[in-house]
């Protein structure tokens, strides 16, 4: 609590905020696992092209009627030329397989501070959601936060592209998070560390964090986040009790 506010739940990012690795790298080095593994069915490099283009996709999308996975497969598969039913068991080997050997392949270790500052708010009576851009399945999501030491909390949400309709940096993706934990702006806090995308969540009237260990700024926001730092002043921020729930 501070002020009027009384804060009862706490937005995170996940990549580059609380699983702590440059993002661009991430990216790469999944792209190209990917284009390895279907490398039989699909040259990688339209393979690759096309995933961004379909990603695009759903970023744009603003039809409530369709989830993110819905956008994508309606953009993908046809432009790919290939069946979904064909592709999709090879997407979902690749994430049960291939996708967690990224972690050790980019050195990902969990950050010490993390799970016992997560683990605190929530002591603490305070909902934690995992805000992450639903642009990857459920699964690759669990397993990044595996990679963080984050797993098996208990969340109120954790966002995906099976149950988001929208996608940062679009205020309908923090529209529909706020009607799916039946909270109002002024009872949520939210941290991450992209400018562009995370801290947009202020614009709705939601309290933000960025933080700057692996800081994304374009250029193009003209967001201003209500507090700033490392991910160390981030714990003392949260660990002070400043925000809590009464």
């Amino acid at each position: 609590m501070w002020g009027d506010r009384v804060v009862r739940s706490i937005l995170f990012d996940l990549d580059g905020t609380l699983v702590h690795y440059d993002f661009d790298m991430f990216i790469r080095e999944y792209l190209t696992a990917l284009g390895a593994k279907l490398a039989n069915m699909v040259e990688p490099g339209r393979l690759v092209k096309q995933v961004m283009k379909s990603t695009d996709a759903m970023v744009r999308n603003l039809d409530p009627r369709k989830t993110n996975r819905e956008v994508f497969s309606e953009d993908f598969f046809p432009a790919i030329g290939m069946a979904e039913d064909a592709l999709m068991p090879v997407f979902d080997d690749f994430y049960r397989r291939d996708f967690p050997h990224i972690r050790d392949r980019l050195g990902i270790r969990a950050h010490p501070a993390a799970r016992r500052m997560i683990e605190g708010l929530i002591s603490r009576g305070l909902e934690v959601v995992i805000a992450t851009n639903p642009v990857f399945p459920l699964i690759a999501v669990e397993e990044r936060m595996r990679w963080g030491g984050l797993d098996g909390l208990p969340y109120r949400l954790v966002t995906s592209y099976e149950a988001m309709h929208f996608c940062k940096p679009n205020r309908e993706y923090y529209q529909e998070v706020l009607a799916l934990i039946g909270r109002t702006p002024q009872e949520c806090f939210m941290v991450g560390n992209d400018v562009e995308e995370d801290i947009v969540a202020g614009t709705l009237g939601i309290k933000t964090y960025l933080v700057e260990d692996f800081l994304l700024d374009r250029g193009r926001a003209k967001n201003h986040p209500d507090f700033r730092g490392t991910f160390d002043s981030l714990v003392g921020f949260m660990e002070s009790g400043r925000l809590r729930a009464v």
